[in-house]
């Protein structure tokens, strides 16, 4: 399985505290943030990786079903060919590949101790793909 990039996921049962802990505690730099209110999240930088609070830990609707309170986010190539790939080794998916609200093809599969790992693809059109200094260039030339 190739995997381009991953993170941790963490659905706090308080979000504001845990996120001044991963912002001022640790002092871990802002990757990117998103949505609003108690839905919202933070991306950080940590190292090599990333790390990802999200709200809604303490409202079980908001944390999939079978996640406990810390998940792996990995992106994939192609999840199609992922999926296929892990099946022929014996790991099932515990939900086949959904096009998510937020434009990421997703499906998960659960590790020996039940911890959930998102298997993500970045389709070709999503934000997360798009070169933002290209922009930046062209709205600063004089």
């Amino acid at each position: 399985m190739e995997v381009l990039s991953s993170r941790t996921i963490i659905h706090p049962d308080d979000l504001d505290r845990t996120l001044g802990f991963y912002r001022d505690g640790l002092g871990l730099a802002v990757a990117r943030e998103f949505g609003d209110g108690e839905q919202r999240g933070v991306v950080f930088f940590a190292g090599g990786g990333l790390i990802e609070v999200v709200g809604g830990g303490g409202e079980a609707a908001s944390v999939p079903s079978g996640a406990g309170p810390v998940v792996l986010w990995l992106q994939v190539r192609n999840l199609e060919q992922t999926l296929a790939e892990l099946a022929g080794r014996g790991v099932p998916a515990v939900r086949p590949a959904v096009l998510e609200p937020w434009g990421l093809l997703e499906a998960w599969v659960d590790d020996p101790d039940g911890l959930r790992i998102h298997l993500v693809e970045v389709p070709a059109d999503h934000p997360l793909r798009r070169d933002l200094r290209a922009v930046g260039a062209r709205t600063h030339r004089t």
